[in-house]
């Protein structure tokens, strides 16, 4: 009986000294990525793993934490969203963007991204809603009942319990950033998170403020700016473009055949085969992807982020290497990934909740307007090479916003190279950057690095090289 007994006492010695070592929970241990499978060796700890946010109907949501490569104990914790409604901040923004790996092409191993956001931050990548990537519900329907009100409230949910989970990150300057449909998903959440603290009085979530790229903000002033950015880039023909004008009441929820028949004509006869979230690089020509008619929604533009490629010396492929990746046993085993055996692959977007979005916004304008209030640190970017969220329709929005001018418009650079443009108000920041798509850091890592660090540190983009 007595070897038993030191073997135990042994073996809790030994686990409260690993503890002790790595600062962990016994919950952070059991999330704990060792390894992912063909993994460079780094030196900064990475965790994953499921949380749930309904018990009722079983919603748990996926999540992937990379902690910064030096000092994780002082530097900010970002969460990271991505859009669709239904795509994967796992596929897009850990894996194509701002995450310390990328995948090669065979899908078995992965490279170091050079610009990785979490040189100067905490990363906490969130697949959102349920039903996207790993994120699963037990509940069937709640694939077909989706829409931006629970998605903001499960999102809460998720970030009060991961606090709990992670404790040494409470109180930690939090922010929020992404992209596209993630226009609505980021100020929503922002503002679920601004009114739950108001009811404390030293609330755990230290929010300071958030960063949109390419993001839909509102469906008349989207939808216009979107119709110009194609003809000003010469993807449709001026006939096309005044029977656009013509024919569709963008201020409607009505849908209007006219209207349907003309965008479709200019979708399938007059782009083209081009990547419509970058609109001068290579397609994917191994994609067996849809014609992107799906972005198109009767009475306004259906804003997705379903297929969207890269540029210099990019790969336009890089998405089919992320399924290959995530979809493998041995990598959801390393990422504690799809413990309960999903009844389907891991996709980087989920066509059912795309198709079957259950509410959204007109406009986020009058939430931006209220966290501007509250004294949020808020910057919105545009990549100007994407026709699917452009520039044009970001700043018709901003426009609407009536802010006051503090800092005039001006290059900013990257290098000795102009990486943008950027003008300052007075409560929002607005930045484009040159040569960049629909997924900023994809096309632009550097000048999207020196962006994230500008946002950060509080300060304007350099002025000069």
């Amino acid at each position: 009986m007595a070897a038993p007994k030191n073997l135990s006492l042994l073996f809790l010695c030994f686990f409260l000294s690993t503890t002790k070592v790595f600062g962990l929970t016994q919950e952070q241990e059991m999330d704990r990525i060792l390894a992912l499978p063909g993994q460079p060796t780094v030196a900064f700890s990475q965790f994953s793993g499921y949380i749930g946010v309904n018990e009722e109907h079983g919603r748990a949501l996926f999540y992937w934490f990379t902690e910064a490569t030096t000092n994780p104990e002082k530097k900010p914790l970002v969460l990271w969203l991505n859009g669709g409604p239904g795509c994967s901040s796992i596929a897009y923004g850990a894996s194509e963007e701002i995450g310390p790996f990328r995948i090669n092409k065979t899908g078995s191993s992965l490279y170091l991204n050079k610009y990785s956001w979490n040189r100067e931050a905490n990363l906490l990548f969130l697949e959102s809603p349920a039903g996207v990537g790993f994120s699963y519900t037990n509940t069937s329907s709640n694939l077909k009942d989706s829409g931006d009100k629970r998605t903001a409230e499960d999102a809460l949910v998720f970030l009060t319990r991961w606090f709990t989970r992670f404790p040494q990150y409470k109180y930690r300057d939090f922010y929020i950033a992404g992209e596209s449909y993630a226009g609505h998903y980021i100020p929503q959440l922002a503002k679920q998170i601004h009114d739950y603290n108001k009811v404390y009085s030293n609330p755990i979530i230290n929010l300071k403020g958030f960063m949109v790229g390419n993001g839909v903000m509102d469906n008349y002033y989207d939808s216009i700016g979107t119709v110009a950015y194609w003809w000003t880039h010469s993807l449709i023909s001026d006939r096309t473009y005044k029977t656009i004008l013509k024919n569709c009441n963008f201020s409607s929820e009505k849908s209007s055949k006219p209207c349907d028949r003309v965008i479709n004509y200019a979708l399938n006869h007059e782009f083209g085969n081009i990547d419509q979230y970058s609109i001068y690089t290579p397609t994917c020509l191994a994609s067996t992807s849809t014609n992107n008619n799906s972005m198109w929604r009767p009475m306004r533009l259906k804003n997705t982020l379903l297929r969207r490629r890269r540029v210099f010396g990019y790969d336009p492929c890089t998405e089919n290497y992320a399924e290959k990746y995530y979809n493998r046993p041995d990598v959801q085993r390393a990422m504690h990934a799809n413990t309960t055996g999903i009844q389907y692959q891991w996709t980087a977007c989920s066509d059912v909740l795309l198709k079957k979005w259950n509410d959204t916004e007109n406009s986020v304008l009058p939430t931006y307007k209220e966290l501007m209030a509250a004294g949020l640190r808020i910057w919105v970017f545009s990549g100007d090479t994407d026709s699917v969220v452009p520039v044009t329709a970001t700043r018709f929005s901003l426009n609407h916003l009536n802010l006051t001018v503090k800092t005039r418009w001006y290059p900013w650079y990257s290098g000795r190279q102009v990486g943008g443009w950027t003008e300052v108000y007075d409560g929002l920041t607005f930045a484009t950057v040159r040569g960049a798509g629909h997924e900023v850091p994809l096309f632009q890592p550097k000048r999207a690095f020196i962006l994230f660090q500008s946002f950060l540190a509080a300060k304007q983009l350099p002025k000069s090289s």
